[in-house]
């Protein structure tokens, strides 16, 4: 009966354990096998430890190179979008304006268009435009699908904040750009943030679309993908364990500057 009485009190914190656990599992095979000794060209079967992929990350010809072009690409996608995603969500938030309604309609069809739809569209009207694909043309495409989950993201936040904080500095005598600086700005980083943080986790890992409109331009997702096909490499592991330490590393060091300032005295 004690176990029944348990399981009840926790049975939210379980699932939510299991969940996670879910979620997690395949980033810690990809940890795993990151560190495998593969007899052959594939990294499916584990037969020894080694850091030897470690030590050398970029021993696989080209794969480095992919990873440098999907940081610029989204890097330059996510500060793009996350600048034009906050703006425009601050008009839609803040301003009633005509067509205020098909701009919020507008905004949600990237996210709710499948990939391979959107991605053979905007290829269709750059082979009708005659422009090369290329570095240029995936940046616009990453910008466009990524710019809605910003609006998103950052509208919610902008929504959430209180207008009389900002009607109190401007009875302080603060000026507009001191306002938006030391008020409004502040209020709305963690939305701006998450989104910025979204775009990026977009950006770096989309394949669909960046197939599309690449060109020759290889990306490390296309690059997984071709690599795929003739053999695994455990490098390959090695470049995704390490961005999901790197996002891990960030999430956590948010959350602790986040509650040593909840824990500061007003």
């Amino acid at each position: 009966m004690a176990v029944v009485n348990w399981l009840r009190r926790n049975v939210v914190v379980l699932i939510g354990l299991l969940a996670l656990g879910y979620m997690t599992l395949p980033n810690i095979v990809v940890l795993m096998f990151s560190f495998n000794d593969p007899n052959g060209r594939f990294n499916y079967t584990w037969n020894g430890f080694t850091t030897d992929a470690w030590e050398n990350p970029c021993g696989v010809a080209g794969i480095c190179d992919s990873v440098e072009v999907s940081l610029r690409i989204a890097v330059s996608s996510t500060l793009i979008a996350t600048a034009l995603g906050t703006a425009i969500a601050f008009a839609l938030g803040r301003y009633r304006f005509r067509a205020r309604g098909a701009i919020n309609t507008l905004l949600f069809l990237p996210m709710s268009m499948p990939e391979v739809v959107m991605g053979a569209s905007l290829g269709t009207l750059f082979l009708n435009m005659r422009i090369n694909t290329g570095f240029t043309t995936i940046l616009i495409a990453h910008i466009m699908f990524c710019l809605s989950f910003v609006v998103v993201a950052v509208k919610a936040r902008v929504l959430g904040m209180d207008p009389k904080l900002e009607e109190a500095a401007r009875d302080l005598y603060a000026s507009p750009t001191q306002v938006f600086l030391r008020v409004t700005l502040p209020l709305a980083a963690p939305g701006i943030g998450a989104g910025a943080m979204l775009a990026f986790a977009l950006s770096f890992d989309d394949f669909v679309i960046t197939n599309f409109t690449s060109g020759n331009t290889v990306t490390f997702p296309m690059f997984v993908y071709g690599a795929a096909q003739r053999g695994t490499p455990p490098q390959i592991n090695v470049i995704g364990s390490a961005m999901f330490v790197i996002a891990v590393l960030i999430v956590m060091i948010g959350r602790i500057r986040a509650s040593r300032r909840a824990r500061q005295p007003a």
